[in-house]
């Protein structure tokens, strides 16, 4: 590979990272703006919406949400203070719980999509055409699996 191909795979790297950075900042400014929860609520609130049950062992979660598991334990903390999550201990394994999704957190989770929806069409969607979003698509999706 050549020089310049090397560093325009680095620089490219940069910048995927600092536009990640910059849209979520972007879209929690609006969730803030709108008396919403921070972004990762959703993400627990969603992946507890899409389970069997609508509920998942903790460690099971914190795979889900990219998370370390004690930094999901603080997170579930908050959620179960706010009553949008319920813990349930597990019937076969003494030490693990489960985070159940309680109706006020179905009813948060359905609140905050209209604005994150909203940052991801103004943030992100916008400035990709079709041919794009087909690409990185399957760029991304091939990074994923290797």
């Amino acid at each position: 590979m050549s020089i310049n191909l090397e560093n325009s795979r680095s620089s490219l790297w940069r910048l995927f990272l600092t536009a990640h950075t910059q849209l979520l900042g972007r879209i929690e400014h609006e969730l803030a703006e709108a008396g919403l929860p921070p972004l990762e609520w959703y993400d627990v609130l969603l992946a507890l919406k899409e389970a069997p049950d609508q509920r998942l062992r903790l460690s099971e979660l914190a795979q889900a949400v990219l998370l370390t598991r004690s930094n999901l334990t603080r997170l579930v903390d908050r959620l179960e203070a706010a009553g949008l999550v319920r813990r349930e201990s597990c019937p076969t394994d003494r030490r693990g719980a489960f985070a159940v999704l309680t109706e006020q957190g179905l009813a948060m989770q359905q609140k905050m999509w209209p604005v994150y929806a909203q940052g991801i069409a103004e943030h992100f969607a916008r400035y990709l055409n079709d041919s794009e979003v087909k690409v990185l698509t399957e760029a991304l999706s091939r990074m994923l699996v290797s």
